[in-house]
């Protein structure tokens, strides 16, 4: 006869059975989830095996009953929030550092490493810097968060000694794209490393006053089915779920094509609009105002970024082309209206019929006789370059 039994308890004994398949009966079910603690899910099962039994199926039943127990406790809500992490920022500029404020006041360890000295920054924060990333992974870091340039990240990754880190360490990165990251870290990195894709829609800026209601998208590219990776997953999530953001979860390639009709137009406008010079008037109206606060938050990040927006995303491409033909057509919306408006004064001016005895009036356009200020063409203009339309000379070039 087969009995199983741990270290302070002995269950019921399983009766001789035949060759049919048994499942695990109810008498085997898990412990609440309230009552299992990490000590009792690593208790010794005790086997005693009689030879005219089928010690398989007992054993099984035992350790299926422990697994299923242990990764229920895992994945349990509260055990995830209260779980803490080691968590390397490789990238500890601006971006990191905003960041790691947040991470370390959830009670999270944080290391830093980063090409530039921030190690007065760092200790400022409570996170633990290093000055060389052999040294930042031989500190077996769980998670390893990139917040570098986009430009820099496949450099900065090809740098990093991955052979001194524990296999299935959890690569994570915060770029504003998101195809170009998951199709690298899937080139560079070991089949063993999980890797998410992460994006939190906000900065410095939009988020210094909290992260409540600030959209974070993320992508599960590949993450092991072992419960102690997927907990690890959504431990991290967690760090942006408890700050308050709104979870997106989508694919990276939908991340893509969204943020090339939204953050790449939002940066290229602000850039147009930054070329115009914009200045404060004293009649400044809401929507003069809006566009002004949208000039100062683009200028604010670096034109690096805003050129990794373009080269990184190829729905970019498609949404300047879309900007060129709108900008046209509004230019030729307004050409036609001119146009008909130039046509009326030239039909009136010739058919100046009188009506009910009353000489009409021209529309608008002055005549040619009066005296306009002249357009003075620049020094590398020729006359041909100008046109006289209505008495006013205009350039031929844009």
């Amino acid at each position: 006869m087969l009995s199983i039994s741990s270290s302070t308890t002995t269950t019921s004994s399983v009766g001789p059975t035949n060759n049919r398949t048994h499942q695990c009966p109810n008498s085997l079910s898990p412990p609440s989830l309230f009552s299992l603690s990490r000590r009792n899910t690593r208790k010794t099962l005790h086997v005693r095996y009689n030879r005219t039994t089928n010690s398989n199926t007992a054993v099984s039943c035992g350790t299926a009953v422990l697994a299923r127990a242990s990764n229920e406790h895992i994945l349990d809500p509260a055990n995830v929030r209260d779980a803490k992490l080691k968590i390397a920022i490789i990238g500890f500029g601006n971006f990191g550092q905003f960041l790691a404020k947040t991470i370390v006041k959830q009670g999270h360890r944080v290391l830093a490493y980063s090409r530039s000295d921030y190690s007065r920054a760092a200790k400022d924060i409570s996170v633990e810097y290093f000055s060389d990333p052999d040294d930042l992974c031989e500190e077996h870091p769980e998670v390893i968060l990139l917040c570098t340039s986009i430009l820099s990240t496949e450099k900065v990754l090809r740098s990093l000694p991955l052979h001194r880190l524990r296999r299935s360490t959890l690569f994570v990165d915060v770029l504003s794209v998101k195809e170009f990251p998951r199709s690298l870290f899937l080139q560079v990195l070991p089949k063993d490393f999980d890797i998410l894709c992460t994006h939190p829609m906000f900065g410095p800026d939009s988020g210094k006053n909290g992260w409540g209601g600030l959209p974070f998208v993320f992508d599960k590219v590949r993450v092991g089915s072992d419960p102690t990776r997927t907990h690890r997953v959504e431990t991290f999530l967690t760090i942006f779920r408890d700050a308050g953001c709104r979870m997106v979860e989508m694919t990276c390639a939908e991340h893509d094509k969204h943020a090339a009709g939204s953050q790449f137009i939002t940066h290229m406008m602000g850039r147009v609009l930054e070329k115009l010079g914009l200045e404060n008037t004293p009649i400044n109206t809401k929507g003069y105002e809006s566009l002004l606060n949208l000039v100062d938050n683009t200028a604010r990040d670096s034109f690096e970024l805003f050129y990794g927006l373009f080269l990184y995303n190829k729905n970019a491409m498609e949404q300047l082309d879309r900007m060129d033909w709108a900008f046209e057509m509004v230019k030729k919306q307004l050409s036609g209206h001119l146009h008909d408006l130039v046509r009326k004064q030239l039909m009136l001016e010739t058919n100046n019929d009188p009506i009910k005895g009353e000489k009409m009036d021209r529309l608008l356009l002055p005549s040619p006789s009066e005296n306009l200020p002249q357009i003075v063409p620049s020094a590398d203009v020729t006359e041909q370059e100008f046109v006289a339309v209505n008495g006013s000379r205009l350039s031929t070039q844009c």
